[in-house]
Order: structure tokens, then sequence, then C-alpha cells
């Protein structure tokens, strides 16, 4: 029996038919499969699935192709993927290593820390005086720039950036105890 007609009983549900492709062409499948990954339990497994796809995608295939040219190309294409997917692996792999590095637990008073912290920040921006706190609330709180600022409020860019300034000094001194070497915010 020739390969198209193997094909043509296949297509029609033919047990059979898939016996006799499954046993024509899986060695030479495992050993193609084998050239290209370097791994014989890969290279069976890539046959194993590809002849299992061939089942279930019988009743679609070409009526004018051939079970050799499918299989074969079938099995280069998931060698060639199972390579792309080792490649990413590889390069993707130190990244993972780091993310998955166990991080210090946080000091069980940290919730605690962060409270006190935000209210002082709140009290520190409550007692500017009412232009600064205008000021820095809508470049810090609303995220707007100086010149869009200015044109909010009125006044001038440099007079934007100078009440800023005055706010972040005002700030930076009621806040230092909670920066790191009295640094900046």
């Amino acid at each position: 029996m020739d390969d198209r007609e193997l094909l043509d009983r296949l297509r029609a549900g033919d047990q059979g038919a898939f016996d006799a492709i499954f046993r024509a062409w899986y060695a030479p499948l495992v050993r193609h499969a084998e050239r290209l990954l370097g791994a014989r339990a890969n290279a069976e497994e890539i046959a194993q699935d590809v002849l299992l796809e061939l089942w279930r995608r019988r009743e679609t295939l070409d009526p004018q192709g051939t079970a050799q040219a499918y299989l074969f190309q079938a099995v280069r294409n998931r060698a060639l993927n199972q390579l792309r997917h080792a490649r990413v692996a590889d390069r993707v792999a130190p990244q993972l290593a780091v993310e998955a590095t166990p991080r210090p637990a946080a000091p069980p008073d940290a919730g605690l820390v962060a409270d006190e912290l935000e209210a002082a920040i709140g009290e520190a921006v409550a007692a500017l005086p009412p232009r600064c706190r205008e000021v820095f609330t809508l470049s810090r709180g609303r995220g707007l720039t100086y010149a869009e600022i200015a044109a909010t409020l009125g006044v001038s860019v440099k007079a934007v950036e100078a009440q800023m300034g005055r706010a972040l000094r005002t700030l930076r001194e009621r806040l230092a105890p909670w920066l790191p070497g009295g640094d900046a915010l």
C-alpha cells in the first residue's frame, strides 16, 4: 500500500492505516528529531506527539500531501520550537534565580513605622504656609509640571520654583528624623 492510499484511509478514520504509518515512520522521525535536538528522550516525545497530532488532524489533512512530508516537517518544527524555548529559558534563568531569592522579612513593626511616617508627612505638609502647601500638593500630589502649576495659580514659573524649594526645605527639616542621614526628599 502506498503513502497516498494510507493517507486516504487515515482521513477516513482507519485505525489500521494509522498503525501502519506509525510503524513505518516512528523510528525515522525519532532519528530526525534526535539529530536536531541531540537528546533521545526528547526526540521520542516529539515523534510521539507528532504522530498523535496526525491522528487528531486526520480529517483535515491535505489530500495532495504525503504522510512523510507532513511528519518530517512537523517534527522539525517542534524540535526547533523546543530549542528556541531552551535558549529563552537559559537567558531568563539568572533573572528568575534573582527573583526567587528570598528577601528578608519586614520587621514586625514595619507597618507601624510606615503609619507613623505617613502621619509625620501629613503633619509636615499641613504645617507649610498656604501657598507652599498648594504648590507642593499640585506638584507631588497631582503630578503637575511647574508650568502647569504657574498657569493654574496665575503666577510665574520662577515663583512656583521658589515656593517648591521653600516647601522642600521645610519638609526636609521637619522630617529629618525620618530620613537616612537627613538626606533630601
